[in-house]
This record gives C-alpha cells, structure tokens and sequence, in this order.
C-alpha cells in the first residue's frame, strides 16, 4: 500500500501570465491602491438607489477567488435585495440586538461602541437596498449525503469577505458590517442548511445624500506594523 507521503505530487497548470512590473510602477500601484483604500468607510445611512446585480455579481465573483483551506472554498453567499425578506431580516436582528444592548453586553464593551453611536435600532437592513449574508459552511454535503470536512473555515471566509469589501468600495459602493449576536434566525429565513454558519452581514449600497460616519482615527503605522 502506497503511503500518502509517497504519492505522486499533483500535477500542476502553468500560472496565469501577468505583465513584469519594474519597482517603480509596483509602487505606483501601491499607493494608488493605499489612497483608495484609506477613504473606506463603514456607512450607515444609504440611499434607496438600486445598486444594478451584474456589479453585485462581479463583486462576488472576485470575494471568492479567495484562498481557501484545501480550496474547501467553504462560504456561501446570499444576496437578498427583496424588500419583504430584509424587513424580516431587520426584525430579527433588532430582537437580538435588544437583548444584547439591555441584558447581555458588559459595560465595557457598551463603552467600547459608544463613539460609535450604534444601540439596537438597524434601520439600514431594510433601507439598503441589498444585503449580501455570508454564511461559513463546516462541511460539504454531496449528493449520496456524505460529510467532507473543511478547514480553516473563519480564516477563509474571512479572506473572502475582505475581497469583497475591497471589490465593493472600488466600483464606488459603501458597505458596512452587522453581526447581530446570536445569527442564526439568517438560517431559517434564508432556507440555509444548518451546517452553514452566519458569518456576517454585509449592508450595500450607496450612501444616502449627507451620511455622515463617526470621528474615529487609526492606530499610528508603526503599532501595528514591525519588521524582524
């Protein structure tokens, strides 16, 4: 019996040809990219404006390209633009949200979010027009109803969600991120199998005429950066 240490590598495509970049133009690059980035902002108050699908699916088409434990590829993405389906949506996750801002926060963490202005009113679930909810799949069912492992799922999943906020942003879209704790009423509303977790909800859309954000500054680069 063949030992799996002892098999035979797979076999392997050629990488996708890129055009070489000198020094000077990755840094070009670089920067501009660092410069878009930065105006990146968590929104919470949008604009009716539809957002058109085929961006939406573009976006999503780059989200999972990401690199995944395995290629699992372990995520599942629901884009929910019906009006009736993000009013429920709403309603569960401020039924949460009350429970959690008046019995189960500590005080330290209501401390924490209050330069943020946010409590249990999310009235941006239903006003945006599009939320896409990502769930984070433990394992794969196939046809015959067998289970196949996947791992590192948060850390993928996460990867994939952090592409997709990129994506989203550089069509000139804002979004924000809304974890209502615990998720699992996205399950059911969404039809969702119950060995796929809620991730999270990102909130998409264009920012509503005004919006403001709250005044928050960064951790100086050299905290949160090091070199050995």
């Amino acid at each position: 019996m063949t030992r799996t240490g002892d098999a035979a590598p797979p076999r392997g495509v050629p990488l996708p040809p890129r055009p070489r970049v000198d020094d000077r133009e990755m840094l070009v690059r670089a920067t501009r990219l660092r410069d878009e980035l930065v105006l990146r902002r968590s929104v919470r108050q949008f604009s009716e404006r539809p957002v058109p699908r085929e961006v939406i699916d573009a976006c999503l088409q780059a989200a999972v390209s990401a690199p995944s434990g395995a290629n699992r590829q372990p995520w599942h993405f629901v884009v929910v633009t019906d009006p009736e389906t993000r009013r429920r949506i709403r309603w569960a996750a401020e039924a949460e949200e009350r429970s959690f801002y008046r019995d189960r926060a500590p005080d330290d963490w209501l401390d924490a979010l209050a330069p943020l202005g946010t409590d249990e009113r999310k009235p941006f679930l239903e006003e945006a027009p599009c939320l896409i909810v990502i769930f984070a799949q433990l394992y794969d069912v196939d046809a015959q109803g067998r289970k196949r492992k996947h791992y590192y799922v948060h850390e993928s999943v996460g990867i994939a969600t952090g592409l997709l906020i990129t994506a989203l942003h550089q069509t000139g879209l804002v979004s924000l991120t809304h974890t209502p704790s615990p998720m699992r009423f996205l399950n059911a509303i969404l039809d969702r199998p119950q060995h796929e977790r809620p991730f999270l909800i990102l909130v998409v859309g264009h920012p509503a005429p005004g919006a403001t954000v709250p005044a928050i500054t960064r951790k100086p680069f050299d905290r949160v950066v090091s070199r050995r």
